[in-house]
């Protein structure tokens, strides 16, 4: 066995720091995962507790407000009529590879605030060229009172909020939307799932969350299994090296070269004494 002097070489300090930083990312990556797999269970959680529960929009939701984490996806009602010319378009929204855009509409409510409903989706090839600023464009929402009946959600946040001069944007945020089209809104949003009465082209209602809990576990282990990989890979080399490393594996190959050789050397003598005696019985 050899010496571990050669762990101080420079060669293996930088393979030991880079083995090291490695295995410290796949362990982050690894707790990402896990992390994303416990808020997957949270809201998993919630969309089942809520499950069946039905109540008044201005139950959870209200001006200048957010819809709770707990409240999210709880079904909601409201009556009143759509603000058709304050629609926004939400862009850049596929379904199943096919482009498209969220169309949604303030209801305006009997005490004069609005609940934005996020009425479906529409098929487009751009949906950069949809304007909410243009309803006749877009596919027509039921005149006169209306009730729906949706789903609570929470706000969006960041830069994506935005609202153009258009009316679009590509995220649904209360805030952005009211100050932009200066409105007197409800906190969140609501994902439509029937109004009365129905419009004469419907949208694609937007969809509900899927309660499986996706990849995040395996993708953990994964990120885990990595790390220990490249932990195993710098233990083996460092023991490989240590019973000889490249002069051991030099020794080796000589060794069977030698073996060969010597294999090689005795067949071709077994031949020549072969052919000796042919040669010897055909002289007799």
């Amino acid at each position: 066995m050899g010496s571990f002097r050669f762990l101080l070489s420079r060669r293996w300090i930088l393979f030991g720091i880079t083995v090291v930083l490695l295995t410290y990312v796949a362990y982050l990556l690894g707790q990402w995962q896990f992390h994303r797999l416990d808020d997957r269970r949270e809201r998993n959680a919630i969309v089942e507790r809520n499950e069946g529960r039905t109540v008044d929009v201005g139950q959870i939701m209200s001006p200048g407000g957010d819809v709770d984490a707990e409240d999210e996806w709880t079904a909601v009602t409201a009556t009143g009529t759509y603000d058709v010319a304050n629609t926004v378009v939400v862009r850049y929204r596929t379904r199943d590879g096919q482009p498209g855009a969220d169309i949604v509409v303030p209801l305006r409510l009997d005490d004069g605030t609005s609940v934005l409903v996020d009425r479906g989706w529409m098929a487009t090839e751009n949906s950069g060229d949809l304007a909410g600023s243009d309803p006749d464009a877009l596919p027509d929402s039921p005149g006169g009172e209306v009730e729906i009946v949706g789903y609570a959600r929470s706000d969006a946040e960041g830069r994506s909020t935005e609202v153009t001069d258009t009316q679009s944007t590509r995220a649904i945020s209360s805030d952005a939307i009211g100050q932009a089209l200066d409105l007197d809104l409800l906190g969140g949003f609501v994902d439509l799932a029937e109004e009365t009465p129905a419009a004469a082209d419907p949208l694609v209602p937007p969809p509900l969350p899927e309660l499986d809990e996706g990849p995040h576990f395996f993708y953990g282990l994964q990120w885990w299994f990595f790390g220990a990989l490249a932990v195993f890979g710098f233990f083996y080399l460092m023991y490989d090296e240590v019973r000889g490393g490249p002069a051991r594996r030099d020794r080796l190959r000589a060794e069977k070269r030698a073996r060969v050789e010597a294999q090689e050397r005795q067949q071709a003598e077994i031949q020549a004494r072969i052919r000796a005696e042919r040669e010897a019985s055909r002289r007799g």
